[in-house]
């Protein structure tokens, strides 16, 4: 039985654990998950928040989500990998969940009819290469023609040379060049740390 959690590079059902394992585990190791995520989070501007993921962000979510619906049956379990291990970054790319918030559920609607669009301006520019755009919500409609989704999931792609200049440690700016939410800002070295770590060589 697993009773930790094993990063391997591919989420299955084999290398998730067992409801009850998890629950332990959990108990012990939650801070050292929350500290990971927040260490990959990068604020843009005062209303856009880029949550970058990976294997343990992942598995800690599948994990949760089993836990929450007290999923133990194998279809169950295949349906929350299916819908969160595309999220993993997978050696030539960044992947990140975007969401845009206002508190104010009045100004919110407004501001995401604004933003239409606002996922396919969001960008990565590593010193010395151009802009990488986001592909972003791959195989789901996130917007209508009224408004966009307050939540969006995004990829970044980087040729083998910004992969290389990343990993040399390049400053790496995060960006959004819609008209209605111009912002950028320098990724923090020590997020930049972490997140070099998904690139392959």
């Amino acid at each position: 039985m697993i009773t930790t959690m094993q990063l391997t590079g591919k989420i299955t059902r084999e290398t998730l654990m067992p409801l009850e394992a998890y629950a332990k585990w959990r108990k012990v190791h939650k801070p050292e998950v929350i500290a990971h995520r927040k260490l990959r989070t990068v604020h843009l501007g005062e209303h856009v928040t880029v949550q970058f993921e990976s294997e343990l962000s992942m598995r800690y979510q599948i994990q949760e989500m089993l836990r929450i619906e007290k999923i133990f049956e194998e279809e169950g379990i295949q349906d929350e990998i299916d819908a969160y291990a595309p999220l993993v970054p997978d050696g030539t790319n960044w992947k990140a969940t975007m969401m845009i918030e206002y508190p104010d559920i009045h100004e919110r609607r407004r501001e995401l009819a604004r933003l239409i669009g606002i996922e396919d301006r969001m960008f990565v520019e590593v010193e010395g290469h151009g802009r990488v755009y986001a592909i972003a919500d791959e195989d789901l409609d996130r917007e209508t023609p009224e408004k966009t989704s307050a939540v969006h999931f995004l990829r970044f792609e980087f040729t083998p040379a910004m992969r290389a200049a990343i990993k040399a440690g390049a400053a790496v700016k995060l960006g959004c060049d819609h008209t209605n939410y111009p912002a950028h800002v320098t990724i923090p070295p020590e997020t930049l740390a972490s997140l070099a770590g998904d690139l392959a060589d």
